[in-house]
């Protein structure tokens, strides 16, 4: 059996309920995969892109759809390190990726204010343009389980508002595309695990911004990492408030909000208050 063989069956085996089963689930359950789909799978190096990579591989092999999918990796400016690091995992891995080739981080690293907020929105544009240019209809990218809990807690903390990363999203800016989030019930420990079994080295942060900086003082700056620590501290007193979190968001009782509003209508406590009266 080839190296790139055993680390598929690792993931529909030994990580079956951790990892393929909450992958199925989040595909089922929010209808993220439909006959005839064109999926650009968008993959940045680390582990959990790479992952994605290999269970969208997996669900196309022995699902029961007809779609088909293009492994593109954006390189906004990678060191050689870095990107020779994703083209041998690439061929470890056995996946057929296309690169092309942005500038994002010589533009981004003059910025000093929101950095990382800028680089994400433009990878996310550039991802999208290129999926679209090569005949894609949707990009799916690797946020996980944590990635969704830890964007709930910073935009109460720090937002002042209720959000969630959505399992899927309409493009507003390219006709016709949508981005889907597969890992969306995967969590970050089992990722890890994984990459453990399996011996295998992803490349991390790669940016300049960081690189530039010690990573140690870094983290602790990082509204992220702050969650990550909050999560971990509440998690000693109960053992699962991060499936809380996540239930939380699909659970919402308008009838106890004070506020709210989508893309058509706010309303207000006053507006709904008064509508349960008649």
């Amino acid at each position: 059996m080839e190296r790139y063989e055993e680390i598929e069956r690792s993931i529909v085996k030994r990580f079956r309920k951790e990892i393929w089963c909450r992958f199925v689930k989040a595909i089922n359950e929010y209808k993220m995969i439909e006959p005839g789909d064109r999926i650009a799978v968008c993959i940045s190096g680390g582990k959990d892109s790479m992952l994605l990579a290999k269970c969208m591989q997996e669900i196309q092999r022995h699902g029961k759809m007809d779609f088909t999918l293009k492994f593109i990796v954006m390189d906004p400016g990678y060191n050689e390190e870095n990107r020779k690091r994703i083209e041998d995992n690439a061929v470890l891995l056995n996946i057929p990726i296309q690169i092309f080739h942005t500038e994002i981080f010589d533009y981004v690293h003059t910025i000093d204010d929101s950095p990382c907020y800028l680089c994400a929105r433009m990878r996310r544009g550039y991802l999208y343009r290129f999926a679209k240019e090569t005949g894609c209809n949707k990009i799916a990218l690797g946020h996980h389980f944590d990635d969704v809990i830890e964007t709930t807690l910073m935009g109460m903390l720090y937002g002042g508002q209720f959000q969630a990363m959505m399992p899927k999203i309409h493009s507003t800016n390219f006709e016709g595309m949508e981005l889907i989030r597969p890992l969306y019930m995967v969590k970050e420990k089992d990722i890890l695990d994984w990459c453990r079994y399996n011996e295998l080295e992803f490349i991390r942060c790669a940016c300049r911004f960081t690189e530039n900086r010690d990573s140690e003082e870094f983290s602790t700056k990082s509204k992220r990492q702050e969650m990550k620590e909050l999560i971990a501290r509440y998690r000693t007193i109960n053992p699962n408030v991060d499936i809380n979190i996540f239930r939380s968001i699909h659970n919402v009782n308008l009838n106890t909000v004070i506020g709210y509003h989508d893309s058509n209508e706010t309303v207000t406590f006053e507006q709904q208050y008064e509508r349960r009266k008649r």
